[in-house]
């Protein structure tokens, strides 16, 4: 094997509400829920050598990186074959602030590298997606952002097993990051704050499949997010701010809001709370965009 280098793009996903459902099959754990793809996401650039012995070499944002989600997923895809790989991964939006970024930025690399090792998509999607799982830092955002759009969870894990519906919708989000990362594994790992967050997700992704509409999934959100008390008052202060011009709610797991509306006038309001982002719903998923 030459050097080959492949491109791929994945989207940005933001979790309104999550019934986090654990199981000992990694592809069978996940969570029902509802949330919404951005076109704000991972850009992951794969150049392959061949080599005697495997090398990662793993640069985020152009900076040389330890995260070991990435190695992780890749290890599983490669499975015995010996290469040297060098990952360039570029994020449009930070780590750990509810974006869904981490998948973003393992399913960019392990579908880029798929690509060059000739395994299937689902392969590359059950890397990422027990690579999240067994480091906690999600439940549903790979398989959400491998489909893109506005979706509904209605059964956890990755398929056959994972089942998901899509709501129709594309608008323009205005995107929040009010206070410092909430650490997802910390929460997911807190037995008394999962039976609560349980109680609301299964409650709010029930209600949204009676009424699958963006509207409707925008007030479940923040039902879930009163309810579950993961937000911070300054969080709570900006979402009341943001829905004088439209909807809004957390984003889960993040110190960060999304909201709906009166795109310009919601933006300035957000302004005084923290770093604002524009995006629009990305219905494309996953792709690559080079090879």
């Amino acid at each position: 094997m030459n050097s080959i280098k492949t491109v791929a793009f994945c989207p940005g996903h933001i979790s309104g509400f999550f019934e986090p459902i654990l199981d000992k099959n990694f592809s069978k754990t996940g969570s029902r829920g509802a949330g919404i793809n951005v076109n704000l996401g991972a850009t992951s650039e794969i150049i392959v050598h061949k080599s005697n012995k495997t090398n990662i070499n793993l640069f985020l944002n152009n900076k040389k990186s330890d995260y070991p989600l990435i190695p992780m997923a890749i290890k599983q895809l490669i499975g015995n074959n010996q290469m040297e790989i060098t990952v360039k991964t570029n994020l449009d939006l930070p780590l750990s602030q509810g974006f869904g970024m981490s998948a973003a930025s393992v399913l960019s690399t392990t579908y880029a590298l798929s690509k060059i090792i000739n395994k299937s998509f689902y392969e590359a999607l059950k890397a990422s997606h027990y690579a999240e799982i067994y480091y906690k830092t999600g439940l549903g955002d790979v398989i959400s952002c491998s489909f893109g759009g506005i979706e509904i969870r209605l059964k956890p894990g990755i398929p056959p097993w994972g089942v998901i519906k899509q709501i129709n919708g594309n608008f323009e989000l205005v995107l929040c990051i009010i206070d410092e990362i909430i650490d997802t594994k910390i929460i997911l790992s807190d037995l008394n704050k999962i039976k609560t967050i349980t109680k609301y997700g299964k409650y709010c992704t029930n209600k949204l499949k009676e009424s699958p509409t963006v509207d409707n999934l925008f007030s479940l959100s923040k039902l879930f997010t009163e309810k579950t008390n993961l937000a911070s008052k300054k969080v709570l202060d900006a979402i009341n701010i943001a829905e004088e011009y439209g909807k809004a709610s957390m984003c889960m797991l993040g110190n960060s809001i999304f909201a709906i509306g009166e795109t310009k006038k919601i933006s300035n309001k957000l302004k005084s709370y923290g770093n604002v982002f524009l995006c629009k719903v990305d219905d494309f998923g996953a792709r690559i965009i080079s090879y």
